[in-house]
C-alpha cells in the first residue's frame, strides 16, 4: 500500500540534495542578488547609449556575462528550494521576492539587446572577432532584431516578467499548495492519496480495484480545480498570442518555433507522423497489457501497468546507483565520475513529500553543478528516470565547460535527446546481462512502458493537445475548462481509437502537466529520443567512435542548430526517415512483447 506524505522537515536528509553547494545560507544568496543588481546598473550607468562600436559591444557582453553567472545561481537557488516544499510559505515569499528582483534586473539590461541590434552588421562581425565566444550571442540578436520593439516596450516587458510569468505560478500554487487529496477506499481498507503517489505509485498498482478507484478518487479532486486551471493556462496561451502579434510574428507558432530555431515543417511532422504511424503499435501494447492481466477491459487507468510487475523487485537506492555506473560506462571514464559524483555528493533529491513537485527535472546552473528532483519509489522506472536526468546533468556539464554563459541555451528541439540516450543506453546494458526470456520481456517493456510511452505518448499527446489550444487562440478564441477537456478527448480517442476506454477523467488529463506553461516544448521529447535512438544504434555498432562523436556534439550548447545537431551526431532530420525508422524500432519491439509473452505462456 501506497505510504501517506511527510512534512519536508521530516525527510532524512541524506535524500535530499544540497543547495549549500550554490551558496551556504539564505542571506548569501541575498547578498549574491544585491550584487547582481549593483552590477546591472553599473551596465547600464556604463553602456547604455553607447554601444556603436565593436570594442565597445564585446566589453558590455564580458560585463554582462558576469553578471548573469551571478543572477543564475540565485535564480536557481531560489526556484530549487522552492520545488520541494510549495507548501513552505517562507520558501514562497522568497521566491517571489527574487522573481521580482530578477525581473527588475532584467529590465535594466533590456536595452543592451536593441542597441546592439542596432548597429551595421560590419560592427557585429568585428565584435564577433575581439571576442569569438560571443559570436551565437551576436547572431540572436541579428535573428530577433525584426522582433524588436523600442527600448521602453521592451524595458517594460522585461519589468513585467513575474507577471506575465503569474499563470505557471498560479498552476503550481494550485496544484502543489493547495489541492489535498482524501484518502479513498475500496472495500474495508482506506489508502491514502496525493499527486505523487497517484502518478508514481497507484498508476502502475497491479490491483485492478485499487488502480481503478485512485483513477476515479484522483480525477474527482481535479474536477474541484478545473476551472482555476484552465483560467490559468488560458492567460498564459493569450499573453503568449499577444506577445507574438506585438512583436510581428506571422502566428503564435512562429513565435514559438523561433526560439527553437525549427521550422513548423519539423514541428508538424513530428505530431502527425507519430499520432498516425505509431498509434497503431501501441494499441497493440494496450491489447497484451489487457490479455497479460485479463482485463475485462483495458481502460485509460490502466495504460501504466507493468507487463510482469512481480518480476522486477523493489529497487533499493545501492541498486539504482549500481544499475546507472554500469549501465552508462559506455559513456567513459569522465562520465562515469560525473556520475558518480552526483549520486554521492547530494546533487539529487531523492525524497518524496507534501509539497514537492511532481515527476522529475534537472537544473543545471551555470557555475555550478546539476540539480536532479526526483519521487522516489523503488521502481525500475524510478531508475529510467534518475538515468534520464543525468543524461541532462552530462549535457550541461560537458557545455557549460566548453561554452560561455550566453552560448549555452540550446534549443529545446534537442534537449531531451542526452537524456533519452542514456534511458536507451540502460535499456541495452541490461539486454546483454541475460538470455533470460522472462528478463528480456521485462526490459523491453520497461522500453516501451516507461522510455518511449513516456516521450513518444504521454509527451506526444500533449504536444498534439497543445496544438489545437493554440489553434483556438490563434483564430481569436478563448478557452474554458470544456473546451480544453473535449480536445484532449479528442486526442486521446483519435490515438487509442476502440482498444482503450477512456474512462471519466481521462480527459482531465490536460491539467497534469507543466509543460503546457514551457511554450512548444512537449513534442521535443519525442524530437530527442528520435535522435537517441538512431545515436545509440551508432553506439552500438560503432562503438566508441560513435560515442566520441556524441560527446563532442553535447559541447556544442547553442552553437549548433537542431538540424546541425543531428547531422553531427549522425542522424538526418531533414525528413521524416529517422522518425518512421525510430517507430519501426517501437513496432519491433511490441511484436517481441508478443512473442514472448506467448511463450511465456501468458497469453
Amino acid at each position: 500500500m501506497a505510504k501517506k506524505l511527510v512534512a519536508r522537515k521530516e525527510v532524512p536528509v541524506e535524500l535530499t540534495w544540497n543547495l549549500e553547494d550554490l551558496y551556504p545560507s539564505e542571506e548569501a544568496m541575498l547578498a549574491a542578488l544585491e550584487k547582481a543588481m549593483l552590477a546591472a546598473k553599473r551596465i547600464e550607468e556604463t553602456y547604455r547609449g553607447k554601444l556603436n562600436t565593436a570594442e565597445t559591444i564585446a566589453q558590455c557582453i564580458t560585463d554582462l556575462q558576469k553578471a548573469h553567472e551571478i543572477i543564475v545561481l540565485v535564480q536557481n537557488y531560489a526556484e530549487l528550494a522552492q520545488s520541494v516544499d510549495y507548501q513552505d510559505q517562507h520558501l514562497q515569499e522568497l521566491a517571489g521576492t527574487v522573481g521580482l528582483k530578477v525581473a527588475q534586473y532584467g529590465a535594466c539590461l533590456s536595452f543592451i539587446d536593441i542597441e546592439i541590434g542596432q548597429c551595421e552588421n560590419d560592427v557585429l562581425e568585428a565584435a564577433a572577432k575581439l571576442e569569438p565566444r560571443n559570436a551565437g550571442y551576436l547572431k540572436d540578436i541579428l535573428l530577433d532584431k525584426p522582433h524588436q520593439l523600442s527600448p521602453e516596450t521592451e524595458k517594460t516587458l522585461a519589468s513585467l516578467l513575474q507577471t506575465i510569468d503569474a499563470p505557471y505560478e498560479i498552476y503550481n500554487v494550485a496544484k502543489l499548495g493547495d489541492m489535498t487529496f482524501p484518502d479513498f477506499q475500496v472495500g474495508e481498507k482506506t489508502y491514502p492519496l496525493g499527486y505523487s503517489l497517484f502518478e508514481d505509485d497507484y498508476e502502475y498498482e497491479e490491483n485492478t480495484e485499487v488502480r481503478r478507484a485512485a483513477f476515479a478518487a484522483f480525477s474527482q479532486k481535479l474536477t474541484d480545480y478545473v476551472n482555476t486551471t484552465a483560467t490559468a493556462y488560458n492567460a498564459h496561451l493569450q499573453t503568449e498570442k499577444t506577445l507574438s502579434v506585438l512583436r510581428n510574428y506571422p502566428d503564435v507558432y512562429s513565435y514559438l518555433l523561433h526560439g527553437q530555431k525549427v521550422s513548423r515543417e519539423l514541428y508538424d511532422r513530428q505530431i502527425d507522423v507519430i499520432m498516425k504511424e505509431l498509434a497503431p503499435h501501441m494499441r497493440r501494447y494496450a491489447e497484451l497489457i489487457g490479455r497479460v492481466h485479463h482485463l475485462d477491459k483495458v481502460t485509460y487507468a490502466d495504460l501504466k501497468l507493468p507487463l510482469d510487475p512481480h518480476f522486477s523487485p523493489e529497487v533499493t537506492l545501492e541498486d539504482a546507483k549500481d544499475y546507472v555506473l554500469k549501465g552508462l560506462s559506455v559513456m567513459g571514464e569522465e562520465y562515469g565520475n560525473m556520475l558518480k559524483e552526483a549520486l554521492d555528493n547530494r546533487w539529487v533529491d531523492f525524497a518524496q513529500n507534501l509539497g514537492k513537485s511532481t515527476g522529475g527535472f534537472c537544473a543545471s546552473p551555470y557555475g555550478s553543478h546539476s540539480y536532479i528532483l526526483l519521487n522516489w519509489n523503488g521502481r525500475m522506472s524510478d531508475v529510467f528516470t534518475l538515468a534520464h536526468e543525468l543524461g541532462h546533468a552530462g549535457h550541461f556539464k560537458l557545455c557549460n565547460e566548453a561554452q560561455s554563459l550566453l552560448d549555452t541555451e540550446v534549443s529545446t528541439y534537442f534537449v531531451e535527446a542526452p537524456s533519452t540516450m542514456n534511458e536507451i543506453l540502460m535499456s541495452k546494458y541490461l539486454l546483454k546481462t541475460s538470455e533470460d526470456k522472462r528478463f528480456r520481456r521485462w526490459v523491453l517493456a520497461n522500453m516501451i512502458g516507461n522510455t518511449y510511452y513516456h516521450n513518444f505518448v504521454t509527451h506526444l499527446l500533449e504536444a498534439a493537445y497543445q496544438r489545437e489550444a493554440y489553434k483556438i487562440v490563434d483564430q481569436g478564441g478563448s478557452l474554458q475548462a470544456d473546451v480544453l477537456s473535449g480536445i484532449m478527448k479528442g486526442v486521446l480517442e483519435s490515438f487509442w481509437g476502440d482498444t482503450v476506454e477512456l474512462t471519466k477523467g481521462a480527459e482531465l488529463t490536460w491539467m497534469r502537466q507543466p509543460h503546457y506553461y514551457m511554450g512548444l516544448y512537449s513534442y521535443t521529447y519525442s524530437a530527442g529520443l528520435t535522435i537517441a535512438t538512431l545515436v545509440a544504434d551508432r553506439v552500438e555498432n560503432e562503438g566508441q567512435v560513435a560515442v566520441e562523436d556524441w560527446k563532442k556534439v553535447l559541447t556544442a550548447g547553442a552553437t549548433l542548430e537542431p538540424v546541425e545537431f543531428a547531422c553531427q551526431a549522425g542522424v538526418d532530420i531533414t525528413t521524416d526517415a529517422a522518425l518512421k525508422k525510430t517507430i519501426q524500432i517501437i513496432g519491433s519491439m511490441i511484436d517481441e512483447l508478443w512473442t514472448l509473452s506467448e511463450e511465456l505462456g501468458e497469453i
